[in-house]
């Protein structure tokens, strides 16, 4: 093992650990693929495994301690050492076509969660799909955003004008600057892209409530370009771009953090506004000490997070006291909205046997999860039901039926039903 590599921990290092727990599905349709192999791997040193795992009947590997930095490397700018390390994984199963990623990222305390997409055999004409990680925007060299007006002027051309904030089912991102029509453009659940881009570009590791107010920019200059059709006022078939010049970082088949994860299935509805102003806000941002800007520092979030700012008080430092954080009421692509309440045992009702039914299809493709009566009573069977969903999808098990529980039910019941185009 090379002791220079900074992806092969050594010495004190090897005493600091990240975890990584890997999900498996089929490209076609939402399908988890079942005793998958899994090959773990550094990537400075491919060709000695660390562990290999095998995927259970939700897709799923346990999940498996790794060797990280100091988790103090992750909390100061201050340094030039890579604060993850970067692993290998190599997945292979019968009947599909194997997938390599390169450069998945573990910090110290963290759990990661890779998804891995496997395509059936005969649905492409791919001998490996491979997915390479780049390096971390707060460590690796971008471009700069160039800078743009927060609020977008909105022709009254006599087209179709978004009247109010609606969350997208999927976001359609140009993997590439907007002008390079050979860069393939990917259709990407919404919540997913906003998991993706948060952890490509803050680390996981910092306060929860600056996780939460850089979550809300993502969020709000996202919503900027879908509400204004940017991209498609000016020609181009999609939404928004990976550059880091004209948008925000994304990574196809990157690796998320579970806290990330799950704060944006807490707040996906949610965006940033200015009394008066109809669009969510184009919220600017950067890492503030490489590169800065009019608006958000990530850098400097972090701090004020430590000194305990709240998330609003963290927003409003940067863009001033009349910045709120505002909720869209449309959420697309779900079969029905959450019903404004909690649902335990004891509830009842259609919305009830809604999400008994909803369950009850998952549970087709994922079996861990057990059928139950859709008698619209919300019983114990039920509980366990749901607490084995939140279980497989990374939820506080709770067995309650939450909001975020509610609209994550809602979209994997949509996956299943919906058969997916391969990659």
């Amino acid at each position: 093992m090379p002791e220079n590599n900074p992806n092969t921990p050594t010495g004190n290092h090897a005493a600091y650990t990240g975890s990584m727990k890997i999900s498996v599905v089929s490209a076609l349709g939402l399908v988890p693929v079942e005793n998958a192999t899994v090959t773990i791997s550094y990537t400075g040193d491919p060709e000695d495994p660390l562990q290999v795992l095998t995927t259970d009947s939700s897709g799923q590997t346990p999940t498996v301690n790794l060797p990280a930095p100091p988790l103090e490397l992750s909390l100061t700018p201050d340094n030039e050492q890579q604060p993850y390390s970067e692993f290998n994984i190599s997945v292979t199963a019968d009947g599909y076509e194997p997938v390599f990623v390169s450069g998945s990222e573990v910090f110290a305390d963290e759990l990661s969660l890779q998804p891995i997409r496997m395509n059936p055999l005969a649905a492409t004409e791919e001998d490996e799909k491979i997915v390479i990680i780049p390096a971390h925007t707060l460590f690796g060299e971008y471009p700069p955003k160039i800078p743009e007006d927060e609020i977008k002027p909105m022709a009254e051309t006599g087209e179709i004008v978004l009247s109010r904030v609606v969350i997208p089912e999927y976001i359609i991102v140009h993997d590439g600057v907007p002008s390079d029509s050979t860069a393939p453009n990917y259709w990407v659940r919404y919540k997913d892209y906003i998991k993706n881009v948060a952890s490509c570009e803050i680390y996981s590791t910092w306060p929860q409530s600056t996780l939460y107010a850089n979550i809300l920019v993502i969020m709000s200059f996202t919503l900027n370009r879908v509400y204004t059709e940017w991209y498609r006022n000016q020609g181009y078939n999609f939404t928004i771009t990976s550059s880091t010049a004209y948008d925000q970082k994304w990574v196809y088949g990157r690796n998320i953090y579970e806290n990330i994860d799950y704060l944006v299935d807490t707040i996906f509805a949610n965006y940033l506004s200015r009394p008066g102003v109809r669009q969510p806000i184009f919220t600017a941002y950067c890492d503030g000490r490489r590169v800065t800007c009019s608006g958000l520092s990530q850098w400097g979030s972090k701090y004020l997070g430590d000194q305990g700012y709240s998330p609003i008080e963290i927003i409003r430092y940067y863009y001033g006291s009349d910045m709120y954080i505002n909720t869209a009421t449309v959420i697309s692509g779900v079969p029905s909205s959450y019903p404004g309440y909690e649902l335990g045992i004891g509830a009842s009702g259609e919305k009830v046997r809604q999400l008994q039914t909803q369950l009850n299809r998952i549970a087709r493709n994922y079996p861990a999860i057990p059928t139950i009566a859709a008698d619209g009573i919300y019983g114990p069977a039920t509980a366990e039901a749901v607490r084995t969903f939140q279980r497989i999808f990374g939820l506080p098990q709770s067995g309650i039926t939450d909001y975020p529980t509610w609209y994550e039910i809602s979209e994997i019941y949509v996956g299943v039903t919906r058969i997916a185009e391969p990659d």
